[in-house]
């Protein structure tokens, strides 16, 4: 029997492609499970419960997929690997009932565009793909629904962890900058170790493409041997694969070759140039033909909830970052930023150097309103730099934020921390911030 620990997205997905493979299967999960996945669970007959583990079914499972979010340190988890049963992840179970081929992007920041700008790419090219993995549907409940010539999927270092087989034709790795230390022991090689596991089963067929002046990356490799073939961008380096120069964007990947400016790049932002390299690397070597990388490069939008223009009001733009949830990725939106800032930030810290944004903060930000249960940490990082304002609510923190604002000023969300001490995730962040400014707005012009 295969047991299934944890009813989310991931874990439900998983129990949906089991079903329609004809393989029994147990779901199990220690809290309560979300009103849509129960249905779900319900509807397609499968056996689950919630509130606790039955520890005499669970250990004796054949085979045990543990959803991204459960922490190997559990003690069902503990137990299990005891026993010797095989712990996987939705990934690796997914990935054995496809012959489609995976693009697989992980990195520290901007998973979530680049993800989307090349499943957008593949899909205006006219490719059978699917966008799937961190962002929208689980790759397992994608499988179930139908298959597809090319799966464009975001991965986690959580969601590599339990990965053993799992092959990538295309893999991209973007960044590697600390995050989510809590759950690697604070320890930033084994973080770096999780996220090389995108290439562990990848041979000299494959594609293997990566930021070139990541010093991580580059340590990692000077130890490593990576048999794929390697594409690189970069900002400045011009003997990688995709660079900048006087305006322009340069990609040449071996076989065919792109050029562009900067100004026809709709996305903003040293980060999105990389991502928009990263995506263009990953088309062609598909085989795309590069108006097609031209045409949506000049028109993709960005994703919800990154550097999201939400409103202005009276001269002042509020701008919904909640995806940040490292001290990098809110580096990059600063940087971005040329405008000053009156930055939001906090959350559950997860081992956080503040110090990589100092710089930035003297720069370009004019006070910071703290928002979370517990703000000590922003308040002894920032206070001898700049006025720092505590909040506990996202209603609170705007409203303060627009009174310390001025004319021509940028509200920004760019928490550099998870969401779950006051919000489900960052999207219930970002969408309470939305919904705040709009009741800011309504109140304004009352």
């Amino acid at each position: 029997m295969l047991v299934i620990l944890g009813a989310g997205e991931s874990g439900v997905g998983a129990a949906l492609l089991a079903k329609k493979i004809g393989r029994k299967c147990f779901v199990s999960d220690a809290g309560q499970i979300k009103q849509k996945f129960r249905k779900e669970l319900i509807k397609n007959e499968i056996d689950f419960e919630e509130g606790g583990h039955s520890l005499d079914i669970i250990l004796q499972a054949k085979e045990i997929i543990k959803s991204p979010g459960i922490p190997d340190t559990t003690p069902i988890v503990l137990k299990a690997k005891e026993k010797g049963i095989p712990i996987i992840s939705e990934i690796e179970f997914a990935s054995r009932h496809t012959h489609g081929t995976f693009i697989a992007i992980t990195g520290s920041n901007g998973k979530t565009t680049t993800t989307t700008l090349t499943y957008e790419i593949l899909k205006t090219a006219g490719y059978d793909v699917a966008l799937t993995g961190n962002v929208g549907n689980s790759l397992a409940r994608t499988i179930a629904q139908r298959q597809y010539q090319y799966y464009v999927v975001e991965l986690s270092s959580f969601q590599l962890d339990n990965c053993y087989n799992f092959n990538p034709h295309i893999a991209l790795l973007l960044n590697i900058t600390p995050d989510h230390l809590d759950r690697y022991d604070y320890n930033f090689d084994n973080y770096v170790r999780s996220k090389f596991r995108i290439v562990q089963n990848q041979s000299g067929s494959d594609y293997f493409i990566y930021w070139k002046e990541d010093k991580t990356i580059a340590k990692y490799l000077s130890q490593h041997t990576i048999p794929s073939q390697h594409l690189t961008f970069a900002l400045d380096d011009v003997s990688a694969n995709a660079y900048s120069l006087d305006d322009k964007i340069i990609i040449n990947n071996k076989t065919s070759s792109l050029q562009l400016s900067i100004q026809q790049i709709s996305l903003r932002g040293k980060h999105n140039i990389l991502n928009a390299m990263a995506s263009a690397l990953a088309a062609m070597a598909v085989g795309v033909d590069k108006k097609f990388i031209i045409q949506v490069l000049n028109s993709f939008p960005g994703v919800e909830h990154r550097l999201e223009v939400v409103d202005t009001i009276n001269g002042i733009t509020f701008i919904n970052d909640s995806k940040a949830t490292n001290v990098n990725s809110v580096w990059y939106a600063l940087d971005a930023m040329d405008q000053p800032v009156i930055l939001i930030l906090g959350g559950i810290d997860k081992g956080n150097d503040y110090s990589q944004i100092t710089d930035l903060v003297k720069e370009k930000v004019k006070a910071i309103v703290a928002l979370g249960k517990d703000n000590s940490k922003i308040v002894k990082s920032f206070e001898q730099l700049v006025p720092v304002y505590e909040t506990s609510s996202i209603d609170e923190a705007v409203h303060k934020a627009y009174s310390l604002a001025k004319e021509n000023y940028v509200v920004l969300l760019s928490p550099a921390c998870a969401s779950f001490d006051l919000f489900d995730n960052y999207v219930h962040r970002g969408n309470k911030f939305k919904q705040a400014v709009f009741n800011l707005k309504n109140q304004i012009n009352a």
